[in-house]
């Protein structure tokens, strides 16, 4: 199968299943493997593309589709999609552009809608620039050009001023690094990237993280010196500082209480004994494969059991417990870029909610003395700071305590970490480090 029959065939399986995006791609690379590495590489430009700029392409399509687009079969939309895309955002010649999508078309059975599809990538590929609305509501301007919806830009405009606003949606739209953090257990950082660069591999250090390292653009992750070695482990710079500023002593015992898919769980799992829980059991065989696979199996234990309910006190006692609570995931725009259009703004109250109910229940686990580091990836206050403010008025017991890292400069706000999506190149995370006095 040719690339865009592939993007086809994913983004409308995205659509009709609301499953994520890099989920259905990489089943889908692995079961129709392209013969040339760059295919690959072109599906995955298509579908992340065509997602991340969906609203500005459905703008588009909508001035010459005689129809509404939510009553589009999921293929024919997704060729829509994809053919506008390389009309707007790639060096694909238009010509080649829409024969290539409408052939492709074809060749998913969808033959009867290839004249409809044809005639309005025609008209597209006439236009000088994408059509965009007029500048007079810059809202609305900023939500169709940088494809999110206006309740969320309207909102982050409120909480950051329109300049930070608008470099959170630039950002969210630019494809991230991949970023590795190095596996303590068996390799330092130095080491890790002075082997790299003898296979050939151009890695750099990361700026914040001391245990990060920036990947060039590489094919499959899996192929790349020292995955199968178990040297390193695939994590975006904010989250491996969510571990750094933990900064749990060696000592503890860490009890990882929303631990899928796993990253915060096996970082702890270097230097501690980690139990890792999950709410959903089919998440926690990723989880153990990595350990597995980073030589961590027997420091890290596994269980399916809902955060928001009290813990088996079989698991014995945990001197710190990672909260890394179910979120929005607004931070994490620029790698699920679906989630965009699936969130709706009454969720943040309602996960924020959920969240509440998880911490109180797991501070109940922190015995006098321990640490409860709590994360979210989204630079929503609700989730984040105001959380964690209403908290500490409500447990007097408990305290903020900021780690003490010499010579580490991480990005915080006040006592908290928190990075936002922007040029520096963060996902959006807030974590704050909390004690328990007595």
């Amino acid at each position: 199968m040719n690339a865009r029959i592939l993007a086809i065939n994913i983004l409308a399986r995205v659509r009709a299943t609301d499953a994520y995006l890099n989920v259905v791609l990489d089943t889908v690379l692995s079961e129709s493997p392209p013969k040339d590495p760059r295919d690959a590489a072109l599906v995955t430009e298509l579908t992340y593309g065509a997602t991340r700029r969906q609203m500005a392409l459905d703008y588009a399509i909508t001035r010459f589709a005689d129809r509404k687009l939510d009553a589009l079969e999921d293929k024919v939309l997704a060729a829509l999609r994809v053919g506008a895309y390389q009309l707007f955002h790639t060096r694909v010649p238009a010509r080649a552009a829409v024969a290539e999508t409408v052939q492709a078309l074809k060749d998913v059975g969808l033959a009867r809608a290839s004249g409809f599809v044809n005639a309005i990538l025609r008209k597209l590929s006439e236009l000088p620039s994408p059509p965009l609305p007029s500048q007079k509501d810059p809202v609305e301007y900023l939500s169709v050009r940088e494809s999110h919806p206006r309740w969320l830009v309207e909102r982050w405009i409120r909480q950051f001023g329109r300049e930070r606003a608008e470099g959170m949606l630039v950002a969210n739209n630019t494809p991230p690094s991949v970023v590795i953090r190095a596996n303590s257990a068996k390799v330092t950082r130095d080491a890790l990237l002075a082997q790299l660069k003898e296979v050939g591999v151009d890695a750099r250090a990361t700026e914040a993280s001391p245990v990060g390292i920036v990947l060039p653009s590489v094919g499959r992750v899996e192929d790349v010196y020292g995955y199968s070695e178990g040297l390193w482990q695939v994590q975006d710079e904010a989250a491996q500082l969510v571990g750094v500023y933990g900064a749990i002593p060696e000592s503890a015992r860490v009890l990882d209480a929303c631990a899928a898919p796993g990253g915060k769980a096996c970082h702890q799992a270097e230097t501690h004994d980690v139990v890792a829980v999950d709410l959903h059991a089919n998440k926690l065989r990723k989880i153990e494969a990595e350990a597995q696979r980073l030589g961590l199996s027997g420091r890290l234990k596994a269980y399916a059991h809902d955060a928001s309910e009290p813990f088996p006190e079989s698991w014995g006692e945990f001197h710190a417990l990672v909260v890394d609570a179910p979120c929005t995931g607004l931070g994490t725009l620029r790698r699920h870029p679906e989630l965009r259009y699936r969130r709706k703004e009454e969720d943040v109250a309602r996960l924020a909610t959920l969240q509440r109910r998880i911490l109180e229940n797991c501070q109940e686990a922190v015995p006098p003395g321990g640490l409860l580091v709590y994360a979210v990836c989204t630079p929503e206050p609700q989730e984040g700071q105001d959380q964690v403010d209403m908290f500490l008025r409500s447990h007097p017991e408990w305290t903020a305590e900021p780690p003490v890292l010499p010579g580490l400069k991480l990005p915080l706000a006040q006592a908290w970490l928190r990075t936002l999506p922007g040029p520096e190149g963060y996902d959006g995370f807030f974590a704050a480090r909390l004690r328990k006095l007595y």
